[in-house]
């Protein structure tokens, strides 16, 4: 064994096992990486990032439901925003069966709800 197999083996088995071992993507992750390109035009952050993606439910027919909510009811993309997200999970997600977008209000949003990448992009932090 050389000494780059023989180092490549001691760094691998020091890893963490989700590190070691690259975990399979999952539906959910999918239609996450698609909502992190859907932004509020007021705000350049994603909808993810910026935690109003509140629940993804994925069945096992692929059937999706997810909960968002909005900066604000009276956000003025409030008719057009869920429509675009479902619209794109559609077509940019493989194997995805139906997809359903509903805005819900409770909880509230609040900024504390943004990532910290988010809250450093919108200069709060």
């Amino acid at each position: 064994m050389g000494i780059f197999q023989s180092f490549r083996r001691k760094k691998e088995q020091n890893m963490p096992a989700e590190i070691a071992e690259p975990k399979e993507e999952t539906m959910e992750d999918r239609i996450i990486a698609v909502c992190k390109t859907c932004y509020d035009p007021e705000i350049p952050v994603d909808i993810y990032s910026l935690g109003l993606i509140y629940n993804i439910d994925v069945k096992e027919n692929n059937d999706v439901a997810i909960n968002m909510t909005l900066t604000s009811p009276a956000c003025p993309v409030a008719e057009t925003l869920p429509p675009e997200i479902e619209t794109r999970i559609k077509n940019e997600v493989p194997n995805i069966g139906s997809v359903k977008v509903d805005v819900v209000w409770e909880p509230i949003w609040v900024p504390d709800m943004m990532s910290e990448a988010a809250k450093l992009e919108l200069g709060m932090m």
